[in-house]
């Protein structure tokens, strides 16, 4: 089968489309044609080495991605029927796991890690639902504020931020979002009851907003410690990239690791049941062919996409 991936660790030009043998599923696991991949941040991060003390032992090539959709091919020993052969289907994929990422024509990967996919959208659109998602659903379940709360949210107008923002509508909560000028009317659009200016002084004016600082922030924009000053004394703050402090004033550090609940299949299919209601957004900013993934990761580097680039491997 094709799959893309590296042979050695670099930037985006390490990408390069390999042959692998076809997986079989063992002991609780499926295996699903895959027709769509979506890139994200994460993947760059495995194709340039940082997740190489997570892979151990194991042997290139490494083949990136977290999130795909297509077609249950075959089902292996002990899987229950909530899932048959034939179905569309979404999948959040542990590229660190056994079997590797996301990126390849056939993947093979925990039958609780697969929900059905959305009714009404196509496979690319699908694709890009369950890792940003469940990341934004960790982000709020961590701060476990009370609905009428104020949660503050940067990287507003990114995939992993607007999830957040409208998960939190979903909550009762009231969203204050950053956004440059250009995406002010996506943000408004996603949910956010507020929106200030992204960039130098954005503390600031959440403070403006919320005079006591907010009691809760997800940090999606990877700005750590800089957001401090916008959270209440005793607040939270709900980081990703592993981030964990110190903290300030009380502040609790939330670090979320989406692949701690790629098995979570509850949380998988209500973000799903979520699109279908919705009450989630799927956006996606360009389908490449596989074989095109370098580009689409150079695009992503370079910043400023809305929505997420997808990899076609029908």
């Amino acid at each position: 089968m094709k799959a893309i991936g590296v042979w050695e660790y670099g930037g985006p030009e390490r990408l390069e489309e390999i042959e692998l043998p076809d997986p079989e599923p063992g002991e609780g696991e499926v295996r699903i044609r895959v027709h769509a991949a979506t890139v994200n941040p994460t993947d760059t991060l495995l194709r340039a080495g940082v997740h190489a003390k997570r892979l151990g032992d194991r042997k290139p090539p490494f083949v990136p991605g977290m999130d795909a959709a297509g077609v249950l091919e075959a089902v292996g020993p002990g899987v229950d029927g909530r899932l048959r052969v034939g179905q569309r289907v979404i999948a959040l994929v542990v590229p660190t796991g056994p079997h590797g990422g996301a990126y390849a024509e056939r993947i093979v990967l925990p039958a609780a890690s697969v929900v059905p996919a959305p009714t009404g959208a196509d496979l690319p659109a699908a694709s890009t639902l369950l890792m940003n998602a469940l990341t934004a659903r960790m982000t709020l379940d961590a701060l476990a504020l009370a609905p009428g709360d104020t949660v503050a949210v940067t990287g507003a107008a990114g995939t992993l931020g607007g999830y957040v923002i409208q998960l939190a509508k979903a909550d009762g909560l009231r969203v204050v979002a950053d956004a440059k000028p250009a995406d002010e009317a996506l943000v408004r659009e996603l949910g956010a009851d507020h929106v200030v200016a992204r960039g130098d002084g954005v503390t600031d004016r959440i403070r403006s907003l919320a005079p006591g600082g907010v009691p809760g922030l997800v940090d999606a924009a990877v700005l750590n410690e800089a957001v401090f000053p916008a959270i209440a004394d005793g607040g939270g703050l709900a980081t990703i990239r592993g981030w964990r402090g110190p903290g300030e004033r009380g502040i609790r550090v939330h670090p979320v690791l989406v692949s701690e609940r790629a098995t979570d299949t509850d949380a998988l299919d209500r973000l799903r049941r979520q699109v279908e209601e919705g009450a989630l957004t799927l956006r996606v900013a360009d389908v490449l062919p596989a074989a095109r993934a370098g580009e689409a990761h150079r695009r992503l580097a370079e910043g400023g996409v809305r929505g997420r680039l997808v990899l076609d491997f029908s």
